[in-house]
C-alpha cells in the first residue's frame, strides 16, 4: 500500500500504461452521471487551469475540450479523487447536453434482459 498516495494529502495522479485515468462527470446540482471519459496529464492540467473539462480523445489521439465544437462545455465545480488516485469525478455545470447524441446524459438507456430501454 502506498500510504501517502492513499491516505495523504499530496495529489499524485496515477495514470495507466496508456497514460490515462478514468474521469466520471456528474451534474453538480443533481448528481446525475453525465458521461465517462479519459484524462491524461495534459487534459488534467488544462482542466485545472481553465475550470472547463478537458479530456484525452482516444479516437483522435489528442486533447479535447468538451464543448469546443458543440458549445456544450462543462464548467468544473469540484474534483473528487479516488483512494488510489487513478480515477477522478468532475462535478460540473453543463452548458447543454453532455452526450453527443443530444441528450442530457450519455446514460439514457437501461439494460433489460438483452434489450436497451429508455432510462
Amino acid at each position: 500500500m502506498d500510504k501517502e498516495r492513499e491516505q495523504g494529502t499530496a495529489f499524485m495522479p496515477r495514470f495507466d500504461a496508456a497514460g490515462l485515468m478514468s474521469a466520471i462527470v456528474q451534474d453538480a446540482a443533481s448528481g446525475e452521471v453525465l458521461m465517462v471519459a479519459f484524462m491524461d496529464a495534459e487534459a488534467l492540467a488544462a482542466t485545472r487551469e481553465t475550470g472547463v473539462a478537458h479530456f484525452h480523445s482516444r479516437s483522435r489521439g489528442k486533447l479535447w475540450k468538451k464543448g469546443e465544437t458543440s458549445g456544450n462545455a462543462l464548467r468544473v465545480q469540484e474534483m473528487l479523487v479516488d483512494c488510489d488516485q487513478d480515477a477522478i469525478v468532475l462535478k460540473c455545470e453543463a452548458a447543454g447536453p453532455a452526450c453527443h447524441t443530444g441528450v442530457t446524459s450519455c446514460f439514457y438507456r437501461k439494460l433489460e434482459g438483452e434489450s436497451l430501454k429508455p432510462a
